[in-house]
């Protein structure tokens, strides 16, 4: 799951060699609230989920977690 949002990321910020953990944060990735919006649309659709934001979704680790609570 990490790898594929990681070409997620990498194919968004046009950028091959960005790496990402589980704790990156969107501000690491210097991704605006705008950048953060498309780029969760772009995972969604991906990984086939739907992602509420809110506060507490601040990192790839988050992200990851929402897209397993609606796979099982």
């Amino acid at each position: 799951m990490l790898e594929k949002i990681t070409e997620v990321l990498r194919n968004y910020k046009d950028d091959p060699s960005l790496e990402v953990t589980e704790a990156t944060t969107f501000e690491e990735l210097d991704l605006d609230s705008l950048d953060t919006v498309q780029l969760v649309m772009e995972i969604e659709e991906e990984f086939g989920v739907t992602i509420e934001m809110n506060k507490s979704i601040t990192d790839i680790g988050a992200v990851m977690e929402v897209i397993k609570s609606q796979e099982a």
